[in-house]
């Protein structure tokens, strides 16, 4: 294992008091509570105070976006006993609303909510998940993963009836077959694959020009870390590994996703990509990789900070990962 001191997301600070959000009463009185504060939510996007994006924007029980939608409310927990709610607001819609710029891997544009306080906006995580605090950080991937999730589970997988939000928000319940449906998180392997002075990166379709990362991808049922580890490397570039080894992880909200740092060394070296799994794959030595991460390379661009991916090859080029 290796410090997560820097992982973004990888703190804990917020009391999830998770006993109380199946008492009613209880909930409701943390709505009253007039030191309750209310993070929104809206298409992904989350609210910044200023261009600096260094803290998110609350409001509190009283702000008619709270009074508006208080039926999409999330009870998030309690930070040092101040309740902590999130809303969604996606109904609205801005007149200045870039629907394409919407579907793309980072969307820049950010907007305005003419109720919200002056200067604040909303704008992707991606880009400002390193300037906010780890407690920041850590109630923005519950609510942007958790509003993901209720924005998914309308219906019932069981029975295809609509479901209801219950539990505070952490449940929901099909109002035809009553099966109840809870938060999941998807397990997803990345890996810093090693072969000597040289580490394996690789892009994947639709991201940003020139930008490279660690392989990753999706665990399968019944399928352990290290074994998930060598399929994917194997599947996208054809490479075999070994001694898998286990180094941190983060939760990844984009949309729900709990990524599993690992290292591994490769015990073969020709890479013939999949062109369905990924777009391209180089190997890329210590000294090229310290380039990168200066900014003086204009070849490739590193993994975006913040990510797990960033992490592991930072600490392998100071020498923490062998």
């Amino acid at each position: 294992m290796v410090k997560e001191k820097y992982v973004t997301f990888g703190k804990s600070f917020l009391d999830r008091s998770g006993n109380n959000r199946s008492d009613l009463h209880k909930i409701n009185e943390f709505k009253k509570d007039p030191l309750s504060r209310y993070l929104i939510y809206w298409r992904g996007k989350l609210p910044v105070t200023s261009d600096t994006r260094e803290r998110m924007c609350w409001v509190n029980k009283s702000h008619p976006l709270v009074s508006n939608f208080k039926d999409s409310s999330i009870f998030l927990g309690l930070d040092e006993n101040i309740p902590i709610f999130s809303i969604n607001i996606s109904q609205w819609t801005p007149l200045n609303y870039d629907t394409e710029a919407a579907k793309a891997f980072f969307d820049q544009n950010t907007y305005n909510h003419p109720e919200m306080p002056e200067r604040s906006h909303f704008a992707e995580l991606r880009g400002f998940m390193t300037k906010i605090s780890a407690k920041e950080a850590e109630m923005a991937v519950i609510a942007r993963g958790m509003h993901a999730w209720h924005e998914n589970n309308s219906f019932c997988p069981k029975c295809g009836q609509s479901t209801i939000k219950t539990n505070a928000g952490w449940q929901r319940s099909c109002t035809h077959c009553k099966t109840q449906h809870f938060p999941r998180t998807d397990p997803v392997v990345i890996m810093l694959v090693k072969n000597g002075n040289n580490i394996l990166l690789g892009r994947s379709h639709g991201w940003p020009e020139k930008m490279y990362s660690c392989l990753a991808g999706f665990m399968e049922p019944g399928e352990t870390i290290e074994a998930a580890v060598m399929r994917e490397v194997y599947e996208e570039t054809a490479i075999k590994v070994k001694n898998v080894k286990y180094l941190t992880t983060q939760p990844w909200p984009f949309p729900s996703s709990l990524m599993i740092g690992c290292v591994a060394e490769a015990s073969s070296t020709k890479i013939s990509v999949d062109p369905k799994e990924i777009e391209h794959a180089i190997w890329i030595s210590r000294e090229d990789m310290l380039e990168v991460f200066s900014g003086s390379s204009d070849s490739i661009y590193p993994a975006r900070k913040g990510s797990i991916a960033h992490f592991l090859i930072k600490k392998w080029l100071v020498g923490e990962i062998k």
